[in-house]
């Protein structure tokens, strides 16, 4: 072996440490998608930004399959464990009609017609309110 300085050399050098991800900052503008999947691969070990685009992918199809084509008896829902609840409700058509005026009293006023709609309402669960 070779002597440097009176020290034995190393033969192989120590394998670099992972670096620490850097520390979250709140955004002063709303993040892009890239951003957002920049963070996430960071902060996640073992993952890429396309491994982390493909699971907000799949994450979007089970969405869309969960909450397609609500009835009226059964509302859709899907759960983001401990951050939100999603829910598809189906809002039958109504016809136009005469209706009192809750404004001016002994008025009445045209309401007009709706289709049907698949209405998506997004409630937070209590771990995304204690985090906020």
């Amino acid at each position: 072996m070779a002597k440097k300085n009176g020290k034995a050399a190393k033969s192989a050098p120590k394998a670099a440490k992972a670096s620490k991800p850097a520390k979250l900052v709140a955004s002063a503008k709303p993040r892009k998608k890239s951003e957002l999947f920049a963070i996430l691969a960071e902060h996640v070990e073992g993952l890429s930004k396309k491994q982390v685009a493909g699971v907000f992918e799949a994450l979007g199809k089970v969405i869309s399959v969960d909450l397609a084509k609500p009835s009226p008896d059964k509302p859709k829902v899907f759960v983001v464990p401990g951050m939100m609840k999603i829910s598809a409700i189906h809002k039958p058509a109504t016809k136009a009609a005469q209706k009192a005026n809750p404004f001016k009293p002994g008025e009445m006023m045209t309401v007009k017609a709706r289709p049907a709609r698949t209405v998506i309402k997004v409630r937070p669960l209590k771990g995304l309110k204690e985090m906020v």
